[in-house]
C-alpha cells in the first residue's frame, strides 16, 4: 500500500534482532497508545460525578469541568509537533519512556485531586506526557517494520486508536459503578508500570543520525501558534460563538504565528520540517483527510453521547457498549485496509471510506427518540468501517513521504492535524448544536421561573435539570427538550456529513489511484545484522 513519496527507495534495513520481535514491539506500542486515547474519552462519562459535592465528587462547575478536559487537549495539541522533533533528535525510546512516566504521575495526582483547580492542573500534566507518547509510538513503528510491512502495522495501530475511543466510556462506566470518581485516573498507574517495563525490555531506540542544527525559533513559533489556535477553538466552543473578541483574538493570532512559522521554515537553512512536502498533492490531501474525518467524527461523538444518555435514557456504560460496533469495525478492517488499497488504489478506497462516514453521520438526521437499537449499532459499524479504510492509507501516505530518520516529524504532523481537526469538530459542531437547541427550546420555557430561563435554555442537561425541580409540572418541558435536541442533532448531523463529503472530494481528487498505489521496487533479501546497528538499533 505504498504511495509515491520523497522517501528514499533503498532505506536502511531493520536489524535482524529487532525484526524478529517487531510484533511484540507493536503490541507494547498499542498498549501505550491505548492508555492515552482511552483516558481522553473516559473522562466524558465522569463529568456528572465530578460535578457532585464531596465526597461523591469535588463540586466542579460547568466551566471547571470543561477545562478539566480542555487543559489536557490544549497542552497535548500544542506540544505534539515539538515532541516529534525531540524524538527524532534525542531518541524515540527515551521520549516514549519519559512521556508515559509523566502521564502516569499526572494520572495518580489527578486521582487524588481535592479541588477542581488541582484536577485541571494535573490533567494538563497528563496532556504533557501524552504529547510525547502518541507521536513516538508511530515513529518507533516506522523504524521496526520494513516498508512493505508498514501499511499492515499502521492499520493495526490505527485500529487501536478506534478501540480506545470506544472502550473509554465502557471502562469509565464500570469503574464509576463500583469505585469513586478518581478511579478513572488511578487505573492508569498499574498499566503505566507494565508499559514501562515492557518498553525497557523490548522497544529499541532510534533517532535521526544527522539531525542538523536546532531550530529554536521554529519550535517556539509552532508551540505558540498551536496553543493560540486550539485555545481559540476551545473558547469558541465554550461560548457557542466564534465572533467574540476572546475567540477571534487567539484564533487570528494563532493563524498569524503559524503563518510566520511556515515563512520561517521555508527560509531557514535548518528547518524543523521541510515545508516542501506540503506542495505534494498526495501528502497535503492525506493530512487534510485526517483533519476532516476527525472533525466530523469527534463532532458526532460529542452529540451522540447526549442523544444516548439524555434523550434515550441509557447509562454511561450502556452508551459505551452501543459504540462498540465502531471499535469492532476498526479492529477488523484497519489491518486489512492495505489489501483493498493494493487492489483498488488509495483514491478509490479512501473516497468510499469517506462516503461511508458521511452516510453514517447523515443517518443521525433520521433518528428520533424511538429508533431501534440495532439501527444505532449498524450506523456505528458503518462509520467504523469507513474510518478503517481512511486512516491507515492516509497515515501511510504521510509517514512514507518522509525518510525513516524523520519519522517523529511525520508522526507529529499526522497527530497534530488529527487533534486540531477533532477539537475544531467538537467546538464548531457543538456550537451549531447549542445554537439550534436554544432557538428550538426558547418557546417552551414559559412555565419556567424567569430567573431560571437563561440557565434552562443552555443545553438539554440544563433543561432537564430545571424540569426535574418543577416536579410533575416539568413533564411537558422534558418532552419539549427531547424534541428540541433531536431537531438540533439533525442539523448538526447534516453539517458533519457535509464535512465528510468535502473530505471525499479532497481524497478523490488528490490521492493517487491504483497506479500510484503499486508497490515500489522489491527490497533485497534480509541479511543478519547486529542488534545494535542501523537506524533502529538498541
Amino acid at each position: 500500500m505504498s504511495i509515491p513519496s520523497a522517501a528514499p527507495a533503498a532505506a536502511p534495513r531493520v536489524p535482524e534482532a529487532v525484526h524478529r520481535r517487531r510484533w511484540a514491539i507493536l503490541a507494547v506500542l498499542m498498549f501505550s497508545l491505548l492508555i492515552v486515547v482511552l483516558d481522553n474519552s473516559i473522562l466524558n462519562v465522569a463529568v456528572k460525578t465530578i460535578a457532585s459535592p464531596a465526597p461523591t465528587g469535588i463540586g466542579a462547575t460547568q466551566s471547571e469541568l470543561e477545562w478539566s478536559i480542555n487543559s489536557y487537549t490544549l497542552v497535548f495539541a500544542g506540544l505534539l509537533f515539538t515532541a516529534g522533533l525531540l524524538g527524532d533528535r534525542i531518541g524515540r525510546k527515551k521520549v516514549l519512556l519519559a512521556g508515559i512516566l509523566v502521564f502516569g504521575i499526572g494520572s495518580a495526582l489527578a486521582a487524588l485531586s481535592t479541588s477542581p483547580g488541582e484536577l485541571i492542573t494535573w490533567r494538563a500534566l497528563m496532556g504533557l506526557g501524552a504529547a510525547f507518547v502518541m507521536p513516538a509510538t508511530l515513529a518507533v513503528l516506522m523504524n521496526v517494520f520494513e516498508r512493505d510491512e508498514q501499511p499492515k502495522a499502521i492499520g493495526i495501530w490505527a485500529g487501536s486508536v478506534g478501540l480506545g475511543i470506544a472502550i473509554g466510556p465502557i471502562t469509565g462506566g464500570v469503574l464509576l459503578e463500583h469505585f469513586w470518581w478518581g478511579s478513572i485516573f488511578l487505573v492508569n498507574v498499574p498499566v503505566v508500570v507494565v508499559a514501562l517495563i515492557a518498553m525497557v525490555l523490548l522497544v529499541p531506540d532510534s533517532r535521526d543520525p544527522n539531525p542538523g542544527r536546532v531550530d529554536p525559533l521554529g519550535v517556539v513559533l509552532s508551540v505558540v501558534g498551536l496553543v493560540l489556535l486550539v485555545y481559540g477553538i476551545i473558547r469558541g466552543g465554550e461560548l457557542a460563538s466564534f465572533t467574540d473578541l476572546t475567540v477571534l483574538a487567539p484564533l487570528i493570532g494563532g493563524l498569524l504565528v503559524l503563518a510566520g512559522f511556515v515563512w520561517h521554515e521555508k527560509r531557514s537553512s535548518h528547518p524543523s520540517i521541510d515545508i516542501s512536502y506540503f506542495s505534494k498533492p498526495a501528502f497535503s490531501a492525506a493530512v487534510a483527510a485526517i483533519a476532516l474525518v476527525f472533525f466530523a467524527l469527534m463532532g458526532v461523538t460529542f452529540f451522540s453521547a447526549f442523544y444516548l444518555q439524555s434523550v434515550r435514557g441509557y447509562t454511561a456504560l450502556q452508551s459505551g457498549l452501543l459504540i462498540l460496533p465502531l471499535a469492532v469495525a476498526q479492529m477488523v478492517f484497519s489491518p486489512r485496509a492495505r489489501l483493498v488499497v493494493d487492489r483498488f488504489g488509495a483514491r478509490a478506497v479512501c473516497t468510499v471510506g469517506m462516503l461511508l462516514v458521511a452516510g453514517g453521520l447523515a443517518a443521525f438526521a433520521l433518528f428520533d427518540a424511538d429508533t431501534p437499537v440495532w439501527v444505532l449499532c449498524l450506523v456505528f459499524f458503518v462509520q467504523g468501517t469507513g474510518m478503517a479504510h481512511i486512516m491507515p492509507p492516509v497515515t501511510v501516505a504521510v509517514m512514507q513521504a518522509l525518510p525513516r530518520e524523520r519519522a517523529g516529524s511525520g508522526s507529529a504532523i499526522n497527530n497534530t492535524f488529527r487533534q486540531v481537526g477533532g477539537a475544531l469538530g467538537i467546538a464548531v459542531l457543538g456550537s451549531v448544536l447549542s445554537t439550534v437547541y436554544r432557538g428550538e427550546i426558547e418557546g417552551h420555557l414559559g412555565s419556567v421561573p424567569a430567573g431560571a430561563r437563561d440557565v434552562a435554555g443552555e443545553s438539554i442537561e440544563a433543561t432537564l435539570g430545571v424540569a426535574a425541580k418543577l416536579g410533575p409540572a416539568g413533564k411537558p418541558l422534558v418532552a419539549a427538550a427531547n424534541d428540541a435536541f433531536i431537531g438540533a442533532m439533525h442539523v448538526t448531523a447534516l453539517g458533519s456529513a457535509a464535512v465528510a463529503l468535502v473530505g471525499a472530494v479532497v481524497v478523490g481528487v488528490f490521492l493517487p489511484g491504483r497506479t500510484g498505489a503499486a508497490q515500489g521496487p522489491r527490497q533485497p533479501e534480509r541479511v543478519p545484522a547486529r542488534a545494535g546497528s542501523g537506524p533502529s538499533g538498541d
